[in-house]
């Protein structure tokens, strides 16, 4: 590299480092990452600079910075939805590698409070667990669950709130 361009991408840095940390940063929620990718769309700009003359050095910076950025959290989405592909279904048990970044103990701590949950669920009387099940893993809205359950909506939120009450007490208990 000629010594004009590396005192162009010298200057390019000086004067607009920290502003493109701060720009990525606001995408990626993550100072460090940000700054990893600044670095990395520099190195970039530089290699496009050896080969071409650039009308617009700053617009290529961001430009690249960007699609780093949006790379990143394609992968990291794309990670996530693995896990959860992976997580197991009812009834089997998770091996320890999908805790990310969690401890053996508040992994075991997270999956005895959730069976609690699903025990409470279990005691509840029909009607209660239908309602509750209806409006949370269905999404349907109170009138919705009602017409379903041929009942009123004041009994779908008597059945709703009695379900909410029985697990709160179950997880404090376990506290």
């Amino acid at each position: 590299m000629n010594k004009s361009r590396k005192t162009l991408l010298e200057k390019l840095f000086a004067e607009h480092g920290q502003a493109l940390v701060r720009f990525v940063s606001r995408m990626v929620r993550s100072t460090e990452d940000a700054e990893d990718i600044a670095q990395h769309a520099y190195l970039r700009l530089q290699k496009l600079s050896d080969e071409k003359e650039l009308d617009n050095p700053r617009a290529y910076l961001y430009q690249i910075a960007n699609n780093l950025a949006v790379d990143q959290l394609r992968r990291g989405k794309l990670h996530m939805e693995y896990v959860s592909q992976q997580m197991p279904a009812d009834g089997e048990t998770a091996a320890d590698d999908h805790a990310d970044h969690q401890s053996p103990e508040r992994v075991l701590a997270a999956r005895q409070q959730l069976q609690s949950i699903y025990d409470t669920m279990d005691s509840l009387p029909l009607k209660c667990r239908q309602a509750f099940l209806l409006h949370r893993t269905r999404g349907l809205s109170y009138n919705e669950i009602a017409r379903e359950m041929n009942t009123s909506v004041s009994s779908v939120e008597k059945y709703i709130l009695q379900a909410l009450k029985a697990c709160r007490r179950r997880v404090e208990l376990n506290r």
